[in-house]
């Protein structure tokens, strides 16, 4: 039976405002819609706090609880979400118009590596003075590391010219 101020969290006790609330016993047991003194005289008389759970509802719903064992509730909820959550990288793949063929092929194993760990991978291929004349042989190599990366990826972003270099992003199959 505390009245902690508290400004992150739900509001218990006396911090509730609502004149008539949604009541649910210790049990878990839905009483129906109670004054707000009917509501902390049960928390007081089961030796728990009076939580508000619902502050939106109308009239806010409201739970009879130990206030230390429900933050530790919500706690526990908030670790195991941030656990499911995946963050996706880019990943930058550099190439030049006149990469040889085993060079090629590296960059596509580690493309392949990257597309498994589940980030997305940026093929970018810049040309320079006279290799501007000979876009279409960089169009050429870009497209064929997408076909044989077709298996496990799909793109995002297909090959695009965009001033002097060429962009793909190719992102796992499976995502989306």
């Amino acid at each position: 039976m505390n009245n902690r101020k508290n400004n992150r969290g739900p509001r218990i006790n006396n911090q509730i405002e609502a004149q008539e609330i949604r009541l649910i016993d210790a049990n878990g047991e839905m009483r129906g819609v109670v004054s707000l003194q009917q509501g902390i005289e049960a928390a007081e008389k089961a030796g728990l706090d009076l939580i508000e759970i619902s502050p939106n509802a109308e009239p806010p719903v409201c739970k009879v609880l130990d206030y230390g064992k429900y933050k530790y509730e919500q706690q526990k909820k908030e670790n195991v979400a941030k656990k499911k959550q995946k963050t996706v990288t880019t990943k930058e793949i550099k190439i030049r118009p006149h990469i040889e063929e085993h060079d090629l092929q590296v960059k596509i194993k580690r493309a392949r590596k990257f597309l498994h760990d589940g980030n997305k991978v940026r093929f970018s291929m810049m040309f320079r003075g006279r290799e501007n004349e000979h876009k279409n042989f960089g169009m050429d190599i870009i497209k064929r590391a997408k076909d044989e990366l077709d298996d496990i990826s799909k793109a995002e972003m297909g090959p695009k010219l965009d001033g002097n270099q060429i962009i793909m992003i190719l992102v796992p199959a499976g995502s989306e």
